[in-house]
């Protein structure tokens, strides 16, 4: 039983960079198609494309932070406490990161019609950021709360 408590609590650690890489992977694998399909349609301006298509890679640094912060002894004390935050805030990171590349997305199809407006295209994606954001700063300051051991 005690293997099974601390099996939860390695997967709370681990759980915020496993499902923000997966949520970062299909966020730019999303934002990733519509640059290729830009890049054919229009004559220049391919970098901006492809930078924005790789925006929702930083979701995965969220997660590798929270990973290292949540790194402590596991302990029946401490197990549910790392895995709820940990899976919380994991599920979040990954869900967000699926969300940005869907924004990244739509700011590339929307400005390969009409460049001008792909600055503010973008908006969209950085407010999804932000959220990001938000979920990285609540991990830190509920797993500053919990048992160190």
């Amino acid at each position: 039983m005690e293997t099974h408590i601390a099996l939860i609590g390695w997967i709370g650690i681990y759980a915020p960079v496993a499902l923000a890489a997966l949520g970062s992977a299909i966020g730019c694998t999303r934002a990733g198609k519509a640059a290729c399909g830009a890049v054919l349609e229009v004559d220049g301006g391919y970098g901006r494309y492809i930078g924005l298509s790789v925006l929702p890679s930083s979701i995965i640094i969220y997660g590798i932070v929270i990973m290292f912060t949540l790194n402590r002894p596991v302990a029946p004390a401490t197990s549910p406490g790392l895995f709820a935050l940990g899976a919380g805030v994991g599920i979040a990171l990954l869900v967000i990161g699926v969300l940005q590349g869907e924004c990244c997305a739509a700011a590339i199809n929307a400005s390969k019609e009409k460049p001008a407006v792909f600055g503010l295209m973008v908006t969209p994606a950085a407010i999804v950021e932000g959220l990001a954001v938000f979920a990285f700063v609540f991990a830190l300051i509920v797993s500053a709360a919990l048992p160190k051991s």
